[in-house]
């Protein structure tokens, strides 16, 4: 009965304790992405002079909307 007892008490803090970790987990995600976004214009502009291309805006543009829709 006390080995019973204690494993319902491990699953019913166990859940709760998941379901807030993940809250808080994806709220600080949130919030880092939003301060260091994955990639922004100067990044295209600085991978696109490496590839040996003088990047117009139109195609930062382009590129930044491409990236933003496949999200």
């Amino acid at each position: 009965m006390s080995l019973g007892h204690d494993i319902l008490m491990i699953v019913i803090g166990l859940i709760p304790g998941l379901i807030i970790g993940f809250f808080i987990s994806k709220t600080v995600m949130k919030k880092y992405l939003q301060k260091n976004p994955p990639i922004n214009e100067q990044m295209i502009k600085i991978m696109m002079s490496q590839m040996g291309r003088t990047p117009t805006q139109k195609q930062i543009n382009q590129m930044m909307k491409a990236m933003n829709n496949a999200k």
